[in-house]
This record gives C-alpha cells, structure tokens and sequence, in this order.
C-alpha cells in the first residue's frame, strides 16, 4: 500500500468487478487490490520518489519532540516515509502486504546506507499484527487506514496499533475523507469504499475519527490537500494514555 495515487489511469471497470459493485466489501476485493498493489510496484518502481510525503516529515518532528527512538510504518511501500524516519535516527520496521514494494525498500536503504536502522515484515493489515505488546514509541500510517478496509477491519487495526504501542505512545495516520471529491462516485463496494483507476478508496466521516480515538488522548485533527486532484484528508495524531 501506498498513498492511493490512481497511477495506471484506467477508466470504467471490468465486468466481474461491476458484477460486484454493490456488495459489501470482502476478501475477494481486499486481494484483489493486493494482486492490484504487487502489479503496480513491479510496473513503477519507486513510484512515489525518494522524498518523503509532508505527514511523513511532520510525523518524524513530532516522534523526536516526544523522546521517540523506534517507529512502525504500516503500508509502507517502496518505503519513502520509512526511509525518512531512517535518516532521522529513529530505527524504523516497516510492513506493507507487498514484497515488491518492500524489496525496493531494503534495496534504497542499503542505497542511502540506513540499513541498520530499518527492518521490514510482509504482512496483511487484515490479521494482527505479529509483533509484542508495548513494543514500539510510534507508529505511523500514510493513507493505510482509507485502502479496501472494511470499518470493522479498521476498528480492529486501530486496536492493534494501541497494542504495540507503549504507554504515552503516540500514533500518526492520514485518511481521505467524505469531503474528497471523488467521495460518492467510481465504482461503490459500499461501506464508504469507491474505487477510482484500481484503486479502492475508504473514505473517512469525521464521526469515525472520534470513534478510533475513543480511549485514545486525541491531539490533533489536521485538514490538507494533496495531489493532482487534489485529494482531500485528515492528519491525525493520536497518543495512548501513558503510564501511572
């Protein structure tokens, strides 16, 4: 997974995925979409470019203010963000459901001579996570959360991240949302999800936001733009309530 950037510029939609348009979302979509990912990395390498994105870099700021030493990237990719958190010190594990993309990840990092810093796992955001309990300071997620996630996988994922987190941890995610304008057209799998150029969309109501960050300390609900569209979201910064 990546940023959600419609890359490969299809339009309209096959006929098995219209024959499916108006159900719920699944596993056929979810692996769908992984196929989808694992074609498009093999068919751009480095797609998204060396710099990181701006959440990335503001992510990073806020990690160090906070005294973090150790990051989770989940849907890392090619691994642009992941690689920024590297050079700025952080030792950094990243995990995205393509081995393509985490391929070109470990190859940059030897490249930009962070390998030390940077580990990586393949891993499906669908199951839990296969790390400890209270093992890392951060975690951070570009547009992971808003992919072809049904809310209750999302809602599960949220609980997995609180878990891996330690105390006082704190966790930075961006999703488009419901103002987006490609919100309520492409192709409708329902549950908020459309898909536009192969890529599925989940698209965030602000009410889900407050309902991820219910036992959470909320820090900060952040409107941007990005891209071409350009695509609107949110950057939210959440932290578990430390220690006693």
């Amino acid at each position: 997974m990546g940023d959600g950037r419609d890359t490969d510029g299809r339009q309209g939609e096959t006929s098995a995925r219209a024959a499916r348009r108006q159900h719920a979302p699944g596993a056929d979509l979810a692996d769908e979409q992984r196929a989808h990912w694992q074609d498009t990395y093999r068919a751009h390498p480095g797609m998204y470019g060396e710099r990181p994105s701006e959440p990335a870099r503001h992510a990073a700021d806020v990690f160090l203010a906070a005294g973090a030493r150790t990051v989770l990237e989940l849907g890392a990719g090619h691994g642009r963000d992941a690689l920024h958190f590297a050079r700025q010190g952080l030792r950094t594990h990243a995990t995205d459901f393509s081995p393509t993309g985490l391929d070109q990840l470990r190859a940059a990092a030897d490249a930009q001579g962070v390998a030390e810093r940077v580990t990586t796992t393949v891993h499906d955001v669908r199951e839990p996570l296969p790390l400890p309990d209270d093992s890392f300071d951060a975690v951070f997620a570009h547009m992971l959360l808003c992919m072809a996630l049904s809310t209750d996988e999302i809602r599960a994922l949220v609980a997995e991240v609180a878990r891996v987190l330690r105390p006082g941890g704190t966790f930075v995610y961006t999703v488009r949302h419901t103002g987006d304008a490609h919100y309520r057209t492409g192709t409708p799998y329902g549950d908020d999800i459309w898909e536009h150029g192969g890529f599925a969309v989940h698209f965030f109501p602000r009410a889900l936001v407050d309902e991820l960050a219910a036992g959470w300390r909320l820090a900060d609900v952040h409107a941007f733009e990005e891209g071409d569209l350009p695509r609107r979201l949110w950057r939210v910064t959440q932290r578990t309530v430390p220690a006693n």
